[in-house]
């Protein structure tokens, strides 16, 4: 008679192993419906800007220079000079870089998603110091030099709203569309006044940017000082590239940072000279901070986080169905536990459908609640009680809330998770540590026998 508890089992196991099949074919829905998530963000994105990043401003001086080289004939052997002119620019990164940004959020629909948009209002200053002879040295001579410029990089700049000034020592000066330097990519620049290339000269910028975006503004510290102070009003903000703020302050309506740095720390000029001498200039939009706006209710994300413990939860649930039927000597058919199987199943499924409209914690409470309720009123009819049904209902409620408090504590989830399947094995053993199992098994076997030899007798 052993061997029916051991046949038993061994169909509780089968039916947790199918389980896995609908399962699957729920995650599969999942990422089909985040894929199409994530194109309607894209497509929103592409009609409107995609994330911003700036960089800049960088003082560029076009020259020419002019040089005499002492040459060899090849036949007279005579030297001569030949006059030799190269084409080439000047880079000046500011002495100081302040940014102060205000950034507020605004969300955009397309059916059922939503995709999170920002308008920054930024106004950046400071000042370039330019070296003594331009850091030319005694061939200063030899240059001739054409119309500086300053340059802003921005990565899409469909994203600026407004026109741009610059105030340069005072004199206002306008904006034209392009970086003026394919190294910089897309942005903007300004064509500068003359400069005194003969000693050190001090020269103050300041223009306000308005820029619109989504997902994430980075900012890249370009000045030997740099500081950077944002505001917003969104409350869930992820501070984002190689340096975090100095000063945070986050609060359930919106989060101000301020991000402080030196050529110490960004290595700035000589990621510049990469950039100009080598034509590598990864590592300039590399050097980076800013902050991402992360929406902190992705129901695909938590739903395919839930589906993650779903054997776990199953197998503690078909535990506990099967503890209720050897405590009450009952014979329960494994089409009943497949039922019972089916139903935890269709939560994930009912999980997905409700949060795509609801919030994530309304959903999940729907969900976990028709569940409960379809599985207490089945279970209270096979185990032949109500008390018995209720109690099952109430334990498998139970279950739901502590999986939520697993998708709700990502740090914690395995801690949790391990302390709660050793509190349910813990529990079973205790409740049948004075089992007989050898009576179970007979137990089990004529129950099944009555069933069989009655037919249309009562079903457990």
């Amino acid at each position: 008679m052993n061997r029916t508890l051991g046949f038993k089992l061994g169909a509780i196991a089968l039916l947790i192993l199918l389980l896995l099949i609908p399962l699957a074919m729920i995650e599969g829905l999942v990422n089909e419906r985040q894929y199409q998530r994530e194109a309607v963000l894209q497509d929103i994105a592409r009609s409107s800007s995609y994330r911003q990043q700036i960089t800049g401003p960088i003082l560029v001086l076009p020259y020419t220079r002019h040089w005499l080289e002492w040459k060899t004939h090849a036949k007279t052997g005579e030297r001569y000079q030949e006059e030799r002119q190269r084409r080439g620019r000047l880079y000046f990164l500011p002495e100081t870089f302040v940014l102060n940004g205000q950034v507020d959020t605004e969300q955009r629909a397309r059916g059922i998603y939503k995709a999170l948009l920002y308008r920054s209002d930024n106004q950046i200053s400071g000042s370039f110091k330019l070296p003594a002879n331009l850091g030319l040295g005694a061939n200063l001579g030899q240059y001739r030099f054409d119309r500086p410029f300053l340059t802003v990089g921005i990565s899409d700049i469909r994203g600026i709203s407004s026109d741009l000034k610059l105030q340069f020592n005072g004199a206002s000066l306008g904006f034209a569309p392009g970086s003026g330097d394919e190294r910089f990519g897309t942005g903007v620049h300004a064509l500068l006044p003359a400069l005194d290339s003969r000693g050190e000269q001090p020269l103050a910028f300041a223009f306000n940017l308005k820029l619109q975006g989504t997902e994430q503004l980075g900012i890249t510290p370009v000045g030997r000082d740099s500081r950077v102070e944002l505001s917003s009003d969104w409350p869930h903000p992820s501070f984002v590239g190689e340096y975090l703020p100095a000063s945070r302050e986050v609060s359930g309506s919106g989060f101000s940072a301020l991000w402080q740095t030196s050529f110490f720390a960004t290595d700035m000029e000589q990621v510049l000279q990469d950039c100009v001498t080598r034509n590598n200039c990864k590592g300039l939009g590399a050097r980076h901070f800013g902050v991402s706006f992360v929406d902190p209710v992705d129901q695909y994300l938590k739903t395919e986080r839930s589906i993650k413990y779903a054997l776990l939860f199953i197998g503690l649930t078909f535990a506990l169905f099967f503890l209720c039927e050897v405590l009450g000597r009952l014979a329960v058919h494994p089409v009943q536990y497949a039922l019972v199987g089916m139903s935890l199943a269709l939560f994930y499924l009912l999980l997905l459908s409700l949060s795509e409209h609801l919030g994530f914690a309304l959903a999940y409470g729907l969900a976990a609640s028709a569940c409960v309720v379809l599985i207490g009123i089945y279970v209270s009819h096979v185990l032949h009680s109500a008390l018995r049904g209720s109690a099952f209902a109430g334990l498998l409620g139970l279950l739901y809330a502590l999986l939520f408090g697993l998708l709700g504590a990502e740090d914690y989830a395995l801690l949790l998770g391990s302390v709660l399947v050793f509190a349910v094995l813990a529990g079973f053993m205790l409740l049948t540590r004075k089992l007989d199992w050898y009576s179970v098994g007979r137990s089990l076997g004529r129950g099944d026998a009555s069933s069989d030899q009655t037919g249309t007798g009562e079903q457990v």
